[in-house]
């Protein structure tokens, strides 16, 4: 394994029966950066990350994590990650805090205690309330804590800022960019689009158990589609689009505008737009939301 990788795949097969959640799944993972994992439920995400720590065995395939292979030395590699997982269960009858030194306790009392408090008051967590008693949205805090806690090298975060309202959300991304700063390889699965175009270096998108797509975040929103509006001086029908290669129309304006999509080069649409009455035209960068529905069209 590269000393720059902080994950390293190959091959990796993880069936349930008949279903084949992943199928030869390839990935790489720099060092310090944020890694954002997307794909929808089913697609392959939570057993990726749950194979990285030996939680499941995968059906072939290999993994390093951090230099090591999760199947020979599980615990070495859970002592140097922070693992938020997508379902977390604690004993309904611990206060937060005592979750919290529980969980300590178990990866030998690395965690600081003073870094402890400053997470859980940056996330408005109460540490003693009693687990029962608490929201999704505090739960979900108490799982992030105990993700952070110990300064891990490497953070697996499935999901991480589900539950949470929209400032709880923008707090837990500010901490994983603090993270970051601080050395760490951040690993992240999420629905939340917006937050992932907004924090990570480079994105993956894996689709029934292969990754589809790998590019660094702007460089994808960059070349995968734009969004066009052209003006016309005079009426223009619409079908003068058709047959353009890679280019759709979304919208019309009473033949005086229109809205398309363009999907790789914008030769085809220039070379047809030479020929109209064209007044003023303008693009638009697409969105990671759009770039992703694509992706699954």
């Amino acid at each position: 394994m590269s000393d720059e990788l902080a994950i390293e795949v190959r091959g990796l097969r993880k069936s349930y029966g008949s279903v084949r959640a992943l199928r030869g799944l390839d990935l790489e993972v720099r060092r310090e950066e944020i890694f954002g994992f997307l794909g929808p439920n089913g697609a392959g995400k939570t057993t990726t990350i749950r194979c990285l720590l030996d939680l499941i065995r995968p059906n072939g395939g290999t993994a390093r994590v951090l230099g090591i292979d999760p199947q020979a030395d599980p615990v070495a590699v859970r002592a140097r990650v922070g693992y938020l997982p997508g379902e977390l269960r604690f004993e309904e009858g611990m206060t937060v805090e005592g979750a919290l030194r529980f969980l300590n306790s178990l990866r030998g009392g690395r965690a600081d205690w003073g870094h402890v408090r400053e997470l859980t008051e940056r996330l408005g967590l109460d540490v003693k309330a009693a687990i029962k008693n608490l929201s999704k949205g505090n739960r979900q805090k108490v799982g992030i804590v105990q993700a952070l806690m110990h300064r891990p090298e490497l953070l697996m975060l499935d999901e991480p800022t589900v539950g949470l309202d929209p400032l709880m959300q923008r707090e837990v991304l500010r901490l994983v960019a603090e993270a970051r700063a601080a050395g760490a390889t951040v690993f992240f699965s999420s629905h939340n689009l917006p937050e992932v175009e907004e924090v990570a270096d480079r994105v993956g998108i894996i689709r029934s158990g292969l990754l589809v797509e790998v590019a660094e975040t702007r460089a994808l929103i960059g070349r995968a589609l734009r969004r066009v509006r052209v003006h016309f001086r005079e009426p223009v029908e619409v079908e003068v689009f058709s047959g353009v290669p890679g280019v759709a129309v979304l919208s019309e304006d009473e033949g005086l505008g229109v809205t398309l999509q363009v999907e790789g080069e914008m030769g085809p649409l220039i070379r047809r737009l030479a020929s109209l009455p064209v007044v003023s035209l303008e693009t638009e960068r697409p969105s990671l939301e759009e770039i992703f529905l694509a992706y699954y069209q």
